[in-house]
């Protein structure tokens, strides 16, 4: 079993749950929250599914945790939680950055 997969599988479906409801059933503020907080979890499930595919799980790690935490925090505010969980959200982008970066590095190491 493959829990990068499987994380990443789910990262993506609550995505598209996500968007959908922020293109469908939220107004405002709080549907830019939950479009913003889908494109970023989807792009970096699949993200990491092909980190995954170019044996760089370390960064893979990073897309599904960032991407849970970037989403889910616009996610939980969108739907009423305190404005303070926004500070936690770059947490999540950092976590993505450093991803990337570390794919980056990875593949330069592999020549």
């Amino acid at each position: 079993m493959n829990w990068i997969v499987i994380l990443a599988a789910l990262s993506g479906a609550l995505a598209i749950g996500a968007g959908a409801f922020g293109a469908h059933g939220a107004q405002g503020q709080a549907a830019e929250w939950l479009k913003t907080g889908a494109h970023y979890q989807l792009v970096h499930a699949v993200a990491a599914l092909v980190a995954l595919r170019m044996d760089a799980r370390g960064p893979a790690w990073l897309f599904v945790a960032g991407g849970a935490i970037f989403g889910g925090t616009l996610y939980l505010m969108a739907v009423g939680a305190p404005r303070w969980f926004g500070a936690v959200t770059p947490i999540g982008g950092a976590l993505l950055i450093a991803g990337w970066l570390w794919l980056a590095w990875t593949e330069m190491r592999a020549g």
